[in-house]
């Protein structure tokens, strides 16, 4: 297993790329199932969920290729069951549950088990899929659905659902008739996806909108379709430019899907301005300042962003009050950033964050995703070294990190421990 040891105390600058975004490739990959035509992906991630995906693609029947960040796809004889193997190692699995009823009528899934920052249950999903006229049987943990011949229906969700939202509209595209979406998330990457649907040949309307409506198509075909940036791997970059007190261009970083994130950042004393290569990000000369934050559904702040502000927020002066509204189990990165010399204390869903001189390298554990970076922040702004341990989870999420922040001036290698 890989760490990652970081000597901090170095002001990171110069220009740092931000890569494709995981979240939006995901579910755009998974809509190759929807497809009749070769096509080709673009600005794909090299991450271990990338090539989760293509392996389960591939086995479902959409032969890909993955080479210098591009994902070619060949439409072959379609399958309908999604093993455990590949569905229990990522939970996006089940994004392949819409297309395989609206292509074959039917699927076999694997259900996902739950994760380290809480429960997120799939039951929304089905219970659309069922207004579309699918039915479901659960049998030795796997997802059985069955139906005829998907058709629209008016489904609202009990509350916006990214994964929900995302597998409807997929199922969607080839069902016959109006579907349409009530309460939906309203995230950037499933404009992304609805936007890719669109060059398919869908007919998508209100993406972006709590109320989407599509019109089902009889097939869908191929193009050439670039995935957009990561939003949140731009967001740690950004917070990368404040907590080192130093000065990078972030190339690539979408100002308008960020902005809740820029303008938290903004209120706590950084510098960020629009270049036209991405954001030029640095620290303003009065220093960092305390801010509250509570995490919302797009377009308010993303709970993917909730622990690199928190890291910061251990430098900032004064207190900051961070309320995690989305997930129940998000705040395990607090301990590890208490051993670094961070003050912090949790009630519930609540976190007091009180700014200290500096913190100071230690041993730590990673636990999820942004808990990973949360923590590689922590030790890059930390006197002496940090030893970041199950970095597994940040090459979920990130691409070449340490090479990338090595770039621009960052002291990070990766041992095996």
């Amino acid at each position: 297993m890989d760490k990652l040891v970081i000597e901090g105390g170095v002001s990171l600058n110069g220009v740092i790329a931000v890569s494709g975004s995981k979240n939006a490739a995901l579910p755009i990959l998974f809509a190759s199932i929807l497809l009749d035509a070769p096509t080709t992906f673009t600005n794909v991630p090299n991450l271990r969920d990338i090539h989760t995906t293509i392996k389960l693609l591939t086995l479902l029947g959409c032969a890909c290729d993955f080479a210098d960040n591009t994902v070619c796809m060949t439409p072959g004889t379609l399958t309908a069951e999604a093993p455990y193997d590949l569905v229990r190692t990522m939970r996006a699995s089940v994004l392949c549950l819409g297309p395989l009823l609206a292509r074959l009528g039917q699927a076999k899934v694997a259900l996902p088990g739950g994760c380290a920052i809480g429960a997120r249950p799939v039951d929304q999903h089905l219970k659309g899929l069922e207004k579309m006229g699918a039915h479901f049987d659960l049998d030795a943990g796997n997802i059985i659905g069955r139906c005829t011949k998907l058709h629209g229906a008016h489904i609202t969700f009990d509350m916006p659902t990214v994964g929900g939202t995302e597998n409807l509209l997929m199922a969607a595209s080839l069902a016959e008739g109006e579907t349409v979406l009530e309460n939906a998330a309203r995230e950037p990457e499933i404009v992304d996806l609805a936007n890719f649907l669109i060059s398919c040949g869908a007919r998508i309307s209100g993406h972006g909108t709590s109320c989407i409506r599509i019109q089902g198509v009889s097939s869908l075909g191929g193009t050439t379709y670039p995935i957009m940036p990561d939003r949140i791997e731009a967001g740690t970059f950004l917070v990368a430019a404040g907590i080192t007190n130093g000065n990078l261009l972030v190339k690539n970083c979408p100002w308008q899907e960020l902005e809740a994130v820029i303008l938290k950042l903004q209120s706590m004393g950084m510098v960020l301005e629009k270049h036209p290569e991405g954001v030029l990000a640095r620290r303003g000369e009065a220093g960092l300042r305390s801010v509250d934050v509570q995490t919302r559904p797009f377009p308010g702040f993303p709970t993917d962003m909730q622990a690199q502000l928190m890291s910061l927020m251990c430098l900032a002066k004064g207190s900051s009050l961070v309320e995690e509204s989305i997930f129940e189990n998000r705040f395990m990165h607090v301990s590890e950033l208490l051993r670094m010399g961070a003050h912090i204390r949790v009630t519930g869903r609540s976190a007091m964050v009180r700014g200290v001189e500096h913190l100071t390298g230690a041993p730590v554990m990673a636990s999820d995703l942004r808990a990973s970076a949360s923590l590689v922040l922590a030790g890059l702004a930390a006197h002496g070294t940090t030893h970041v341990r199950r970095i597994y989870h940040l090459d979920r999420g990130y691409e070449n990190i340490e090479t990338k922040l090595n770039a621009v001036g960052a002291r990070i290698r990766r041992e095996q421990e």
